[in-house]
């Protein structure tokens, strides 16, 4: 169903045909479901509804402030790194937005992510693993891909698509509950069932649905870092191999921070997949513009594709393909 909507060309709109697809598709289906399972139970879901979008805004509103104990993060003053304060007040001016805290989180692995809520403001976080690896060029790239998520209101946007899973999550519980300790077994087991089945079909298929819309939204970042940053293409390019290729030496570390990965959807490269990419790249350690030439002559298979389906980030070839492409 989603193969028809593949983005292999970083044309502008058939990034936002994807994503309005994707979010159709969400929609519906989350509508359908709902509308199913309250005729067949006839019971009041809604405020199982109502509780769980609750608990999720509240939970967005102070999510800075756990993603900020759990990646172990600071605030960099200015005047400790006054040229990265400054790339990042260019890139905001060009991108239109105010500027956000400039944050470092501890931890060894290359990588940046943005978040942010109405009550915490927006943040952009690199790693000290990232500043390590990356020259300040890459940096730069990397920065514009981030701000390019704040601009683009990323955050929030995969928050409330997010609430579907958990949504039908709390409300197959419910059924679960509900069938196991009913007064009326025998006659509400057979709609619980069925219920219980049209759950499940739906979180799998929403997860799909939208891990697709959140790859899509890595597109449409990586594209505005190439439209802000001079050379933009080619430095992120270069930037995502390197993320990539540093996977397989911190290997040791991603074994002691597994936890991290809470919140992997933030990062501008999935921890997950990283280490997997980094074995087919290992060979390669020639040069950046070597590294990156290599991997455009990598052919996807099969499993590669059918991983992605679940993941949400696109596979680094594709990634690096479609830059290329813009540059």
């Amino acid at each position: 169903m989603l193969e028809g909507l593949r983005v292999n060309m970083p044309s502008l709109w058939k990034l936002r045909l994807s994503m309005l697809a994707a979010l159709a598709i969400i929609i519906t289906l989350s509508t359908l479901v709902f509308a199913a399972i309250l005729s067949l139970l006839q019971v009041g879901l809604i405020y199982i509804a109502i509780f769980v979008v609750v608990f999720n805004v509240l939970q967005w509103l102070i999510s800075p402030y756990i993603i900020d104990a759990i990646y172990r993060t600071r605030e960099i003053p200015e005047n400790e790194n006054p040229r990265l304060h400054a790339v990042l007040e260019n890139l905001s001016r060009k991108s239109g937005i105010k500027k956000p805290r400039l944050m470092l989180a501890r931890i060894p692995i290359p990588n940046a992510f943005a978040y942010g809520s109405p009550i915490a403001g927006s943040r952009v976080a690199v790693t000290e693993g990232l500043l390590k690896t990356l020259n300040e060029g890459e940096v730069e790239a990397v920065i514009g891909h981030e701000l390019g998520h704040l601009k683009h209101r990323d955050v929030q946007v995969m928050m409330v698509v997010s609430l579907l899973p958990a949504l039908f999550y709390y409300v197959g519980y419910s059924i679960m509950i509900s069938s196991m300790y009913g007064r009326r077994k025998e006659e509400s087991s057979g709609a619980a069932l069925l219920g219980m089945g049209l759950v499940a079909f739906s979180m799998f298929l929403t997860y799909v649905c939208v891990s697709f819309l959140s790859r899509v939204r890595e597109y449409y970042a990586d594209r505005h870092s190439a439209t802000i940053v001079e050379k933009g293409a080619q430095k992120l390019s270069v930037a995502l191999a390197k993320i990539v290729q540093t996977a397989k030496k911190v290997k040791v570390a991603r074994r002691e921070t597994q936890h991290l990965n809470a919140f992997k959807a933030l990062f501008i490269a999935d921890p997950d997949s990283a280490e997997a990419d980094s074995m087919m790249l290992s060979a390669m350690t020639s040069g950046d513009q070597k590294l990156v030439e290599e991997i455009l002559s990598q052919k996807l298979t099969w499993l590669d594709r059918l991983n992605e389906i679940f993941s949400t980030h696109p596979h680094v070839v594709k990634r690096i393909k479609a830059l290329q492409e813009l540059s």
